[in-house]
């Protein structure tokens, strides 16, 4: 019977998996975005991890999801309901099921939601499933954990790694959902567990067991579909979260400008996979410190500037109000450094493990003094690696601080990403100071074609110099309180930062005659893309412009936000990037969609919303 299953052709599916924080859901949603990824599918993930470090088993707020969109065409978001959920114990189904389409296919462990579980989950009937609302004939109820210590019942494990395995037999039967070859999740946990095979080998049975689970028992929720790739470009490709895109664009950085990579960071939610990543390369010249304060971790990094690597220091917002000091030191000794703010739900310690964009108006201006530095914000997590390798070679060849601003949704999330060809990356040119001004060098002297000041490594002979935080003189570098030089330095290193070449604003979608034009930053680019698609495909005429270089900004800024009758700026703050354009552009006086909810957008919600403009 199995056998002769029709396999339906889909376009696009959403998987959610939700469960205890302990139920390993980012571990099975992440194989199956790489298994997805793999076979040249387009994904987008969102994993949404719980606020609380370990809440009680089985209670509401410690349920634990990971969402991933895949498609045969190009997918932008992780979408907004899915189409199959897989919950876990009670409390996911009763929390997650918000984030199912009505006509979703739901999988649950029946051994997880007895009296007890129930109880903690807030339900007040044995029944349920009629409880909330659900037709039966579209859930997979199965006794999940008792076929589990089934399949490893001739194993030597203990009760609690057993049940540790229940994640891979979800997985399985979502494998078999979507005719999935499970190779790539055997290869992934041979590889994830190489240092214990037999776990590794536990885990690999139990994905089967769901598998054929899957294959020889066929309630009337279960179909099996296939998403075949539309265009496929040849290339390797990998499963690639942001922060782990952002940690390999600085060190394809520094491997083009010939320096050793240097970070000097101080854990924080969501911000530490960076440094766990890094820490992994030290055979690749790079150096990572995890310093005592977020102090010490932007310190340090001047310091390495300094001493001539790419420095870089990762955080969050809180981390950013504490590294300010720091960083405004190397936007005076005019030395290259990067920011990296994966910012967070704040104020405070605000809500550490959701996403927003509220760090916007700090990274510009949150510092004493004029202290102008670029800001760069990636799009998404693969271009996660671009960003930071974008930012590295401002900060390098433009000798000044550089912000690079990602986020929790970019940071965590993942995508199928296209490994570069490290030939075609553009060149980074360090503006070293040339042999020929040796005797007459002093530290303030400049590239007349960027404003830069040269960059003297200590130990080269014949340009000793000493730097610090005190204002010094244009001529000579020595300490200066003179008003006119204190006014002239603070021109060039404003001057120097605006003659940064970027890229011209680019628009997509109807940009000759769109009656609204969607302005965004940084990492809500693929919700507003689905949203500008939905409308244009209900016949509507509009234009998305996303800004990737936020100081400077493009230099045809101006004139793109002008051109259309409509403009929105989508955000999600209460308003930063519309009050910093306004006072950017003259005349301009946008409307204005604004959430701050820690969730990324829905894009039914942004459709809605850009209908009535």
């Amino acid at each position: 019977m199995a056998d002769r299953l029709d396999i339906k052709e889909l376009e696009q599916v959403v998987v959610r998996f939700s469960g205890d924080s302990g139920d390993g859901m980012q571990l099975a949603g992440n194989i199956f975005s790489t298994i997805s990824a793999t076979v040249g599918n387009s994904i987008s993930t969102f994993p949404d991890y719980p606020a609380d470090i370990r809440a009680p088993q089985g209670s509401l707020t410690g349920v634990s999801g990971f969402q991933v969109h895949i498609g045969a065409g190009q997918v932008y978001t992780p979408g907004d309901l899915c189409d199959v959920l897989v919950a876990m114990n009670a409390a996911a189904f009763k929390t997650q099921l918000r984030y199912a389409k009505p006509t979703a296919t739901i999988i649950i462990d029946t051994d997880a939601f007895g009296p007890k579980d129930l109880e903690k989950a807030e339900f007040k009937t044995a029944d349920y499933i009629a409880e909330m609302s659900v037709d039966p004939d579209r859930v997979i109820a199965c006794p999940l954990t008792t076929m589990v210590k089934d399949a490893l019942a001739d194993t030597d494990m203990d009760q609690k790694s057993v049940l540790k395995c229940r994640n891979m037999f979800a997985l399985g039967l979502v494998c078999w959902l979507f005719s999935r070859d499970l190779d790539v999740a055997f290869n992934f946990l041979r590889e994830k567990f190489a240092k214990k095979p037999a776990i590794a080998e536990a885990n690999i049975k139990v994905i089967q067991a769901g598998y054929d689970y899957g294959h020889n028992t066929h309630s009337s929720a279960m179909n099996v579909y296939r998403i075949d790739t539309k265009e496929k470009v040849p290339g390797r490709y990998m499963d690639i979260t942001g922060n782990k895109a952002t940690a390999y664009g600085f060190i394809a950085a520094a491997e083009k400008a010939g320096l050793q990579l240097y970070l000097g960071s101080y854990p924080i939610t969501p911000a530490t996979d960076v440094l766990h990543e890094l820490s992994k390369h030290k055979s690749l010249g790079v150096k990572t410190v995890q310093c005592e304060d977020e102090i010490a971790g932007c310190a340090s990094a001047v310091g390495a500037s300094f001493a001539g690597a790419l420095a870089v220091t990762s955080t969050s917002g809180p981390g950013i109000c504490l590294k300010s000091e720091a960083m405004n030191l190397a936007v005076i000794m005019e030395l290259p450094l990067v920011v990296l703010d994966v910012q967070r739900g704040g104020p405070a310690t605000g809500l550490p493990t959701k996403s927003e964009q509220t760090d916007l108006l700090q990274v510009l201006f949150g510092r004493n003094g004029e202290s102008p530095m670029p800001v760069l914000a990636a799009l998404s997590p693969t271009d996660c690696f671009y960003a930071a390798y974008d930012a590295a070679k401002i900060a390098l060849e433009h000798m000044t601080p550089v912000v690079l601003l990602t986020d929790a949704f970019v940071a965590n999330g993942s995508g199928a990403f296209r490994l570069p060809d490290m030939a075609q990356m553009p060149a980074i040119c360090p503006p070293y100071v040339p042999e020929e001004l040796r005797g007459k060098w002093t530290p303030y002297m400049r590239d007349e074609a960027t404003g830069s000041r040269y960059w003297a490594v200590p130990g080269r002979e014949g340009f000793t110099h000493i730097l610090g935080g005190l204002e010094k003189d244009n001529r000579t570098g020595a300490i200066s309180t003179n008003p006119e030089n204190h006014d002239l330095m603070t021109r060039l290193r404003a001057e120097k930062v605006a003659r940064i070449q970027v890229p011209d604003l680019e628009v997509i979608g109807d940009k000759d005659d769109a009656d609204l034009l969607i302005v965004g930053f940084g990492s809500t680019y693929g919700h507003l893309h689905a949203a500008m698609d939905e409308l244009r495909a209900a016949g509507r005429k509009v234009a998305l412009a996303q800004l990737r270089y936020l100081n400077p900004l493009p230099a045809n800024t101006a004139e793109v936000l002008k051109r259309y009758p409509h403009v929105i700026v989508a955000e999600q703050n209460m308003g930063q990037l519309a009050a910093y354009l306004r006072m950017k552009v003259d005349g301009f006086v946008p409307a204005q969609f604004n959430q701050v909810k820690g969730q990324p957008f829905v894009v039914s919600e942004l459709v809605a919303a850009f209908q009535q403009i």
